[in-house]
This record gives C-alpha cells, structure tokens and sequence, in this order.
C-alpha cells in the first residue's frame, strides 16, 4: 500500500505540472490582458499602457512568464494579483473557507440522505415511495444547477417576501447590517448557507440515490445473501452486514470521484447567489484575465481532481481485500 502511495504521488507531480503548463498557455491565448481595461480609458497614454505591462512583466513571451511562475509556485509564491495588487495567497485564503463551509455540508448532506433513500428503494422496489424517489431524482439530476438555484431564489428568498412568510436571504455570506457576534453570527452565516448547500446537494444526492439503489439490487440478488438469509440472520443483519457492506465498495470510487465535482458546482452555485468564495473569485479573475489569481484557483480544482482520484482508489483497496495495490 505504502509503495503504491508513494508510486501515485510521484507520478502525480508531472500530471500537475502539465496541467499548469496547458492552463497557462490557454490563458494567455484567449484575447485580451490584465490592461484591457485602460485601453479603453482616454485618461490613460498608449505609453503609460505599455509601462504597466513592462512592470507586470506582460512583454515577456508566455512561455517564459510560465516558467517565472512555475519557479515561484514550487517556492510558496503565487503572484500578485494584476487587479488589487494583494498578493494571491492573501485573496485563496480569503475565499477558501467560505468555499470549504459550503462545499463540506453540501457533501455530507448529500451522503447522509442518499444512503437511506437508496436503500429504501431498493428494498421497496417498484413500490409508491420507490417510484416517487426515481422521479425526483431524475428532475433533479436533469436540472441545470444555475437553474435551480435562481427558482430556490425566487421562490424561499422573493416569493416567501411577498406572501409575508419567513423567507432567506439570496445572496452574501452575511447580512452586512448590524454587527451580529457569537451564536448570532453563525446563526446568520447557516442561514445563508440554506439556499447555497441545498442546490448543491440536491443534484448530488439524485445521482447518488439512483447510484446506491442499482447497486443495493444487484446486491441483494448475489448468492451470499440468499445464503444469509437461510441461515435465518436477522433481517436488519442481512441488509446493513452483508448487502449494504459490498454494496458501498463502488460509491466509494463514486463519491471520491463526485468531490470535485460538488466544488466545482461551486463556480456556478457562489456566482448566482453572490457568495464570495473560491467560484466567485475564479470566474472574476477570468473575466478580468487576472493570471496570477486565476492559475491559483484553476490548479486548485486541479489537485482536488487528482488527489479526489487517489483518494478513492486506496479507499477501495483499503475496503475489498481483493483488490491489490501494489
């Protein structure tokens, strides 16, 4: 298993640096640059433009400037920011834990109700709360996640408003009025956080549901619990002991695979509800061709990606002796 780790983890850092490589030359490709937006301005000289871009090191080909920040990265520095001059580290520090407070219950929440619901299904096959859980999975997991968090808005953060009902806030990581502290804070911060995590987890949770059924059924139907059955174990023995057990060997690769995913629906999620974290700040420096900030926040996913590929590959050889790592 150690050798295996260690194996995967060296081959893991050329992928990464790869990845960087292709990243920064397709920034550098699109049209426009962190001056774009003087250009415009008739304030601003031509010449004083292009001391900007001689001070932001701009003039240098991209492949020199990759290799400036390749060097620089493997150091612990990530640039300043072209935008705010704040250094990148200061402003990934700022958006991650948002980020992570929305992602992390978006996870667990998805887990904690796709379990249950998938099994019920699939002992209650064909039944009426089999055939309604098939059907709102299917919507949800259909459902476009900008899309579902505009109608989660309009309906609990406008219409809620209207009709005089108690109704959530639609954007923001906290009401900036007053100066709540303590259990006022945080009571302010879940709230939140309501609309956020249920767009999040609900497109996670119908494919997961869906996921853990299929897998239940093919489960239930092997020999080995047949033969646990006749044995006589108890009913709740046979499912969660025996079925249950085997059964969760590929949701494991699933969710493990599924990680990046939910912090990548992170991009969509935080720009529609105006929550300041690492979506938020991507697509933003994008848009602004900030290359310093947007190489950070594009390798973050990055490594989320590989390392959530790891991850479910040792736990899978951690959970079935049969498979062997090394």
């Amino acid at each position: 298993m150690t050798r295996y780790i260690v194996r995967r983890l060296l081959g893991l850092i050329p992928l990464l640096i790869g990845i960087s490589f292709l990243v920064f030359a397709l920034m550098n490709m699109v049209p426009g640059s962190p001056t774009s937006q003087f250009e415009g301005n008739p304030s601003i000289k031509p010449a004083d433009i292009e001391r900007i871009k001689e001070n932001m090191g701009l003039n240098e080909p991209w492949y020199e400037r990759y290799f400036i920040w390749l060097g620089n990265a493997l150091q612990g520095d990530l640039g300043i920011s072209f935008l705010n001059a704040q250094p990148v580290d200061r402003t990934i520090a700022t958006a991650m834990p948002n980020t992570l407070a929305l992602s992390i219950p978006s996870i667990l929440v998805a887990v904690l109700f796709a379990i249950p619901v998938g099994i019920l299904g699939a002992i209650k096959r064909n039944s009426i709360f089999d055939r309604l859980t098939t059907v709102f999975a299917t919507i949800f997991y259909s459902t476009p996640t900008i899309w579902l968090g505009m109608m989660l808005i309009i309906i609990f953060g406008v219409q809620f408003q209207k009709w005089g009902l108690p109704y959530l806030p639609v954007s923001g990581t906290q009401n900036l009025r007053g100066n709540p502290e303590g259990l006022e804070l945080l009571k302010d911060r879940v709230i939140h956080l309501i609309m956020p995590i249920a767009t999040l987890s609900l497109v996670s949770l119908a494919g997961w549901t869906r996921y853990i059924r299929t897998q239940m059924l093919e489960t239930i139907n092997q020999d080995y619990v047949r033969t646990a059955n006749a044995k006589g174990l108890s009913f709740r023995k046979v499912i969660m002991g025996h079925a249950f057990k085997n059964a969760m060997l590929p949701m494991v690769t699933l969710i493990g695979l599924s990680i990046p995913d939910i912090f990548g629906g992170s991009l969509v999620v935080e720009n529609v509800f105006g929550y300041r974290g690492m979506g938020q700040v991507t697509v933003f420096s994008l848009q602004n061709s900030d290359y310093s900030v947007a190489m950070a926040c594009v390798m973050f996913y990055a490594i989320l990606t590989v390392f959530g590929n790891l991850i479910a590959d040792i736990l899978y050889g951690v959970l079935d002796p049969r498979v062997r790592l090394d």
